[in-house]
């Protein structure tokens, strides 16, 4: 059998409906598992659960938001009495109410919190409970984004949440390592009406669109952009058991890209007797710890002339 079988196994996969979630739910079938599709649109899960079944896959579906505690226990009920277990969950729901941090109201701030970072929290707790009592395992598969990792302009609600889930995922690998449950971060880049959004991917996302061409190369290698169907040979080999000893990773893919992201570490320090006033911070700040300041935001894509 190959390790990348997951005949057997049962998966919920959060927001997949449509986009990203919808193709980690049909790689996870394809690939054996049996499945709940979640979407808040109750004829985006229909559709994709009778997409899974015409492929052979195996499926149902549950529409309801995620956020509330009662959604994740659905979720993992809706696993173990359609199916018997669960074995993985990928935390995929999401939404965006971009705007600067001076425009942002509280809404904003509260429903993408709600959605990204209390739904990841609420969806893993039930399927960590459920895990722990079966006893032979699982895998929590968190999706996070690179605005998570370095931040980005308008973004403060979703930065802010992705960035949770990967400190969400650090910490729970910890507690989880006993139970044999792994846990990791993916940072997905491809192709959705999100990233079409951005001016510099726009044009090459729609032409490829257009014409069915593949996404140009500096935009799948340069840039890590390319389609759904590459960011999810990833969450299949996260679901398998050749991912076994992998877990409080944050995981890069997208294009012709797979990465691993640092955690954040201390770059440099410098030591004085007697610690530090402020005005010895600032006579030693540019040569000492402030030398080589770091980068944020998410820097922007550079295509190539002519492209």
């Amino acid at each position: 059998m190959s390790p990348m079988d997951l005949t057997g196994k049962v998966a919920v996969v959060t927001g997949s409906g449509r986009g990203l979630g919808l193709g980690y739910a049909r790689a996870l079938a394809a690939a054996g598992a049996s499945v709940v599709v979640n979407d808040v649109d109750q004829q985006a899960v229909d559709a994709a659960v009778r997409g899974i079944e015409a492929a052979g896959g195996t499926a149902v579906g549950v529409a309801a938001a995620v956020g509330e505690t009662a959604t994740a226990e659905e979720l993992v009920a809706t696993a173990v009495q359609r199916f018997g277990r669960l074995d993985v969950l990928v935390t995929n729901a999401g939404i965006l109410r971009d705007r600067v941090l001076w425009r942002m109201t509280d809404a904003d701030f509260d429903d993408v919190v709600r959605v990204h970072l209390r739904g990841t929290f609420t969806c893993a707790r039930a399927a960590a409970v459920r895990m722990r009592e079966q006893g032979d395992g699982g895998r929590l598969i968190l999706i996070g984004s690179p605005a998570g990792q370095r931040g980005n302009f308008g973004q403060t609600n979703y930065a802010a949440a992705k960035a949770g889930i990967a400190a969400m995922a650090r910490t729970w690998a910890m507690e989880l390592a006993r139970a044999h449950i792994t846990v990791n971060a993916v940072i997905p880049v491809a192709a959705t009406e999100m990233t079409k959004t951005i001016p510099a991917f726009a044009p090459a996302i729609e032409e490829a669109e257009r014409t069915g061409a593949p996404l140009p190369d500096w935009l799948r290698r340069d840039e890590g952009l390319g389609s759904v169907e590459d960011v999810a040979g990833l969450i299949t080999f996260l679901a398998s058991d050749a991912s076994a000893t992998v877990t409080g990773q944050a995981i890069g893919v997208g294009g012709d890209r797979l990465a691993l992201w640092t955690h954040p570490q201390e770059k440099k320090a410098d030591l004085r007797d007697g610690g530090w006033s402020a005005d010895e911070i600032a006579a030693a700040w540019a040569d000492g710890v402030g030398a080589e300041p770091e980068t944020f935001g998410i820097p922007a894509p550079q295509s190539p002339a002519g492209d």
